[in-house]
């Protein structure tokens, strides 16, 4: 059994503010420690439930925040940036299942450090209709490629949001939200234990399913209007109204290239404080 794990870090043991996550601030240096732990705690799990192969694909912002040398020596890590599949690199490997591990609430939702790609430009996003955080997003591309979400790691709105998307994924939350930057937090030694419990209980789903492919629909909205004005010169992009766009695309995977693109023109359109 090969397993794949999409590891972000807002939803890691004990984070809860930005410079918990931002690369190179002190804080960062204390997290990635208990991030990597996590990430351990997982490993752990899988393999006592029969995992053979472990692929830990970091999926947080540098995409360099895991510390290999404290890595489980079961596991491998793909790490580094502009990966073609991103928060998604190695779905298409024939993997039997995939954790999302650290994951976070979607932009405009209840949630520790809530954001949908962009932190805090954009304000909501939509797959056919439906709200989507980053976990639903990405687990519509793993029913692309016919791989089960196993394990859903990340504060209780995270479990909420997740129990929706993926309904037969096991779920483990690591704090309680109060607010975007406040959560009553449990300890490593604790949330280690229900994360290695959870992903050996979870292998008992591993085992590709049918694939699930057809064309899709994407809609973003932006705090801004030049920020949709921006994203809407990318061919089949569309402004549909003074702050979102939409577009359509004919499998989740060409949706999913078409969002990285929208996502990162609007970024490159924030101007200073004023966004």
């Amino acid at each position: 059994m090969r397993i794949m794990i999409s590891a972000d870090m807002e939803g890691a043991t004990g984070v809860t503010y930005t410079s918990d996550v931002i690369p190179g601030t002190e804080q960062w240096q204390r997290f990635r420690r208990l991030f990597t732990g996590d990430v351990n705690a997982c490993i752990a799990g899988l393999c006592a439930g029969g995992a053979t192969d472990v692929l830990v694909n970091e999926a947080h912002s540098s995409q360099r925040n895991l510390l290999l040398e404290d890595l489980d020596p079961r596991a491998r890590m793909l790490t580094g940036r502009h990966k073609p599949l991103s928060m998604m690199q190695g779905i298409q490997s024939g993997v039997d299942g995939v954790v999302f591990l650290g994951y976070h609430a979607g932009a405009g939702a209840d949630g520790v450090l809530a954001h949908t790609y962009l932190e805090n430009s954009i304000t909501g996003v939509w797959l056919d209709g439906v709200p989507a955080s980053e976990g639903r997003l990405n687990a519509a591309m793993a029913a692309e490629h016919g791989v089960p979400v196993l394990l859903v790691t990340g504060d209780d709105q995270t479990c909420l949001d997740a129990a929706d998307y993926a309904p037969q994924a096991v779920g483990v939350a690591v704090k309680e939200c109060v607010s975007r930057y406040a959560a009553i937090c449990l300890p490593p030694a604790r949330t280690a234990d229900l994360i290695t419990e959870a992903a050996r209980e979870a292998m008992a789903r591993a085992g590709r399913d049918e694939p699930s492919t057809g064309p899709h629909r994407i809609e973003v909205e932006f705090d801004a209007t030049h920020l949709a004005h921006a994203a809407a010169v990318v061919p089949t992009v569309e402004l549909i109204g003074v702050r979102s766009v939409g577009f359509d695309a004919p499998s989740m995977t060409e949706a999913m290239k078409a969002f990285k693109v929208v996502t990162a023109i609007a970024s490159g359109a924030v101007e200073g404080i004023y966004g």
